[in-house]
């Protein structure tokens, strides 16, 4: 199976100067695990995810101050639509990473998660009924 029939088209996007508080709000709302980070004044694309925001807050840091720009990873992998899900498995695992974005060319196309994998390989696995 390739990756872009398991991973979420829908992306969350947000910018560098969202807040925590904001981005964490939107992550709920949404019921996803990250966000892709667009900066206009860059040429790069991060992505923040529920582990950076929780490491800025057990640090101290106020959700309410601080930038999304400031806690995100710009050192992306990025995965393309047509890689299969082993080989988006076996990046994360490299990585040590749980989400990879997508891209399409130069384009965000969406985000394959762990819980992506696990969906389409609990599915793969279910017994079939006769």
């Amino acid at each position: 199976m390739q990756v872009r029939e398991a991973m979420s088209s829908e992306v969350l996007v947000v910018g560098p100067e969202h807040t925590l508080r904001q981005a964490a709000r939107m992550m709920s709302a949404r019921r996803v695990g990250s966000a892709v980070v667009i900066d206009p004044d860059s040429e790069g694309i991060g992505i923040m995810t529920e582990r950076d925001v929780l490491n800025a807050i057990g640090a101290g840091l106020d959700p309410d101050v601080e930038r999304t720009g400031a806690h995100l990873t710009w050192d992306v992998v990025y995965a393309g639509p047509d890689w299969t899900v082993e080989e988006a498995a076996a990046a994360m695992a490299r990585g040590g990473f749980r989400h990879l974005v997508v891209l399409d060319g130069r384009e965000v196309a969406g985000v394959i998660s762990v819980r992506d994998l696990m969906r389409v390989w609990a599915r793969e696995q279910a017994p079939t009924t006769v």
